[in-house]
């Protein structure tokens, strides 16, 4: 019974995430066709430099949410209602600190604060991203997913609004928002509908919850350094159009992360219940999901790298061509990348959140020095170079330099073996 519920779950997010995938496709080929590199790097430009603040708008509670709920599925109510109070207040601090950040990193350069700004009102809106922990804890992800993709749809419809209307770019700077707070609204009415509790607030809960999500805070900012730091200096080194480029190659490598995301958003409360369980089964699990990971990704590496000039050309058109080599290499980040989902589970189960800071701090000193040497010289292929090093170097070998680390990096490594992926595909079609 369990196991169908299980499949259930997982094949809404797939089914709505496709759906939302291609959708994503056509309005993104469109609006970078319409924007041109240096607005699309602009636009970007703004992501990375709001992506910096996210962690600090999210308290950490995105790592322990779904843990929380299935612990005190009697107290969700106050949980959801305390999360989200907590993230609305933190988002309104963050808004005000990208307004700042860009009036000084983009001082005289008016355009660029503006669409700073505007993007940011995105974090106000994403503080209702809590409630699709609840969904994923009582494996009742179809809903969440559902809103997901209805508040896509809006966004959508609002783009090719703007399109057809030939807006400025300070109208897309918005986009993220509408698509946070309709996602927020659809959210709230399926929760109301799923189930009775209804949602409180509570200063000893807030407490409780920050105290056990706050090792995460810099933990995910410095993943957030390694990850948002090449288009930030793209931008300030070689301009927009260069960073357009870089963008346009890491949003193709984004198209197929509903896939992962499915994968990681089922697999995350099974894991944690069978550690309440069985051990063995636990470790079982957590290597069957790095399998699973490990080789889907793998295989897309090896199709994005032999197909990038065709999925460039037909995607973003000429102008973009020169996003072909940095796609070729910016692919093969997402395998190691992707494994750190499954790794920041095991964490979870295992209460070893503390070494999350020291793996992820060395992941942006890499990432600062590798982008210091490489975009000066390569551009956005470098900035694609150097986060290949950074997540090889913070998601493997880190694994294996600290010794609490070293049984993640076993089950790793047994999930790397081709055998472990064979015999789950034997035992799915048997």
């Amino acid at each position: 019974m369990q196991n169908k519920k299980i499949f259930h779950n997982a094949k809404w997010i797939v089914v709505c995430r496709i759906a939302q995938s291609l959708i994503q496709v056509v309005v993104g080929m469109l609006t970078a066709r319409y924007m041109g590199p240096s607005n699309y790097g602009l636009i970007h430009y703004a992501s990375s430099v709001v992506a910096f603040f996210v962690p600090l708008m999210q308290l950490g509670l995105q790592s322990t949410l779904v843990q929380e709920y299935i612990e005190n599925q009697e107290h969700s109510g106050r949980i959801l209602g305390t999360s989200l109070v907590m993230n609305l207040v933190s988002a309104v601090a963050c808004m005000i600190g990208v307004t700042v950040f860009s009036l000084v990193a983009n001082h005289g350069d008016r355009t660029a604060v503006l669409v700073c700004a505007l993007y940011s009102v995105c974090l106000f809106f994403q503080a209702f991203e809590m409630l699709q922990y609840w969904f994923q804890a009582q494996l009742l992800s179809k809903y969440s997913s559902s809103a997901m993709l209805l508040a896509y749809v809006v966004t959508s419809a609002y783009k090719i609004y703007l399109l057809a209307s030939g807006k400025s770019v300070y109208w897309f700077a918005l986009s993220h928002a509408v698509e946070y707070a309709a996602a927020g609204v659809f959210m709230l009415l399926a929760y109301r509908k799923n189930t009775k509790q209804k949602i409180s607030v509570s200063l000893e809960t807030g407490k409780k919850l920050f105290t056990k999500s706050k090792p995460y805070i810099p933990a995910t900012l410095m993943e957030i350094v390694y990850n948002s730091t090449g288009g930030i200096f793209l931008t300030l080194m070689h301009g927009e159009t260069e960073n357009g480029y870089y963008a346009a190659a890491v949003t193709c490598t984004c198209i197929t992360g509903f896939i992962f995301r499915a994968i990681f958003d089922t697999a995350r409360p099974v894991i944690l219940e069978s550690k309440k369980v069985s051990q063995l089964d636990f470790e079982k699990n957590v290597s069957r999901v790095y399998s699973l990971t490990i080789w889907a990704a793998a295989a897309q590496s090896v199709m994005y790298t032999l197909c990038a000039s065709l999925i460039v050309r037909v995607l973003y058109g000429e102008t973009y061509l020169p996003a072909i080599p940095v796609l070729q290499i910016m692919i093969w980040y997402t395998i190691f990348s992707y494994i750190a989902y499954v790794r920041n589970i095991w964490i979870l189960a295992e209460e070893k959140h503390k070494y999350l800071f020291p793996i992820n701090l060395c992941g942006a000193v890499v990432n600062v020095m590798t982008n210091v040497l490489l975009v000066p010289v390569m551009g956005a292929a470098g900035a694609a170079l150097a986060m290949v090093i950074t997540v090889v170097f913070t998601n493997f070998i880190m694994g294996f330099i600290l010794k609490p680390m070293r049984q993640n990096n076993r089950l790793l490594l047994r999930g790397m073996n081709p055998r472990l992926i064979t015999e789950m595909l034997f035992a799915f079609k048997t």
